[in-house]
């Protein structure tokens, strides 16, 4: 085998305007925050960019609700009418005071539900959407296993605690993420107010997410509360860095208790998020289908082929980081014919400083026939038989050493 560095020297990218806001100094200094479990996480590319005890099992309270939206909005049932129950009905506070009996559109829950954290709703939603709650923990639970949120348990639509209800600050990054490219997600959790009538009362709601009008770009998405979990909080800001949309993801888990967490997971996230937007922004650091190198091919009239790399790579990075990302290509000395156009032939690895990012296949550029002692004595047969027969002949001799 043969390993080759590609040494990603791309120092000279720094422009003096990414300086201005972004130096290998402050890049160093990660947010402090008093969140038991917090991470960062961009949502274009995935890239954790900070994170702290981020893998935790930890009780996540009303974030849960996130789950919960997702699974509404997808169902495409939001105009259905549903009747509330008196299990959703006795639901505790935080809640929209529903009565049994009651008949209120699926969509109206649904904003209760990302305006005001109702509990209620979340109740009423789960029994309509899969008959009781305990069958649509489940779907939640599949939900984000399929999302790739391994670590994460639902127990109860709402966040109250209950047995093994919990999930990690990554996992919520991932679920976020998701959530974010659900159709109508963003406009619910930045809806400011709402008014909307079931068949016995009207009812008013007003967001009671700060961040929406304390942070410049925040586009979501939800607190929560409870006495095992804290005070807790995912939020999502965009804001344009040097010309390019970054939309960031922050999760604060157990950020405090009383009102001085109700504050502090606030505080928490607005550092978070000050974080990724001063010290990073965007690099392409691979095109896909770029040519990455050469091969040389045994039996075959073409001898040498280039090999280019299956997928781009395009990541956020701080400055500390950009003079250290290299790219290392394996591959083996050669290949034998025949070749296919997209055949795998190595891999190249992304490193940033002395850690692995990702690894991408390197692929074939074209076509290579085999040209061979056996091939041709196979062209010679089956052009000598095909004198004598009408019909077509393809003979294969066995493979031997040469």
């Amino acid at each position: 085998m043969k390993k080759s560095v590609l040494s990603m020297l791309v120092l000279f990218l720094i422009a003096p305007t990414f300086i201005l806001h972004c130096n290998a100094s402050d890049a160093s200094e990660k947010p402090s925050v008093n969140a038991h479990g917090a991470i960062l996480m961009d949502a274009k590319t995935g890239r954790v960019l900070w994170g702290k005890n981020e893998h935790e099992p930890l009780a996540m309270a009303s974030t849960t609700k996130i789950m919960t939206a997702i699974l509404t909005l997808e169902s495409g049932r939001l105009d259905e009418t549903v009747t509330v129950s008196r299990r959703a009905a006795a639901a505790p506070r935080m809640k929209m005071h529903l009565t049994p009996g009651e008949r209120i559109r699926l969509g109206d829950l649904l904003l209760a539900l990302m305006l005001e954290s109702s509990n209620d709703a979340a109740v009423a939603i789960a029994e309509h959407l899969n008959g009781s709650v305990e069958e649509f923990c489940v779907a939640m639970t599949q939900k984000a296993r399929e999302i790739g949120a391994m670590n994460t348990v639902y127990e109860t639509p709402n966040g109250l605690d209950a047995g093994n209800h919990h999930s990690t600050a990554y996992d919520l990054a991932l679920i976020t993420r998701y959530a974010l490219e659900v159709p109508g997600f963003i406009r619910l959790t930045n809806t400011p107010s709402a008014h909307f009538s079931s068949d016995k009362r009207s009812y008013s709601m007003g967001n009671k997410n700060r961040l929406l009008n304390e942070y410049v770009g925040a586009n979501g998405v939800k607190t929560g509360f409870t006495n095992k979990a804290g005070h807790c909080f995912v939020g999502a800001a965009m804001r344009v860095i040097d010309g390019e949309e970054m939309q960031l993801i922050a999760v604060a888990l157990a950020s405090g208790w009383g009102d001085r967490g109700r504050n502090q997971k606030y505080a928490d996230s607005k550092e978070i998020l000050d974080y990724g937007f001063n010290h990073y922004e965007y690099e392409t650091l691979l095109t896909a289908l770029e040519t990455a190198g050469s091969i040389s091919i045994l039996r075959s009239r073409t001898p040498i082929m280039e090999y280019l790399f299956a997928e781009g790579i395009y990541l956020p990075l701080n400055a500390n980081e950009k003079g250290k990302t290299r790219i290392d290509i394996t591959v083996p000395d050669n290949i034998k014919a025949p070749v296919r156009t997209g055949d795998v032939v190595g891999s190249a690895s992304l490193y940033i400083g002395d850690e692995i990012y990702t690894e991408i296949p390197l692929l074939a550029a074209g076509c290579a026939a085999r040209h061979d002692l056996k091939t041709s004595l196979e062209k010679v047969m089956n052009a000598f038989i095909m004198q004598f027969t009408e019909h077509p002949v393809d003979v294969i001799l066995p493979e031997w050493e040469e």
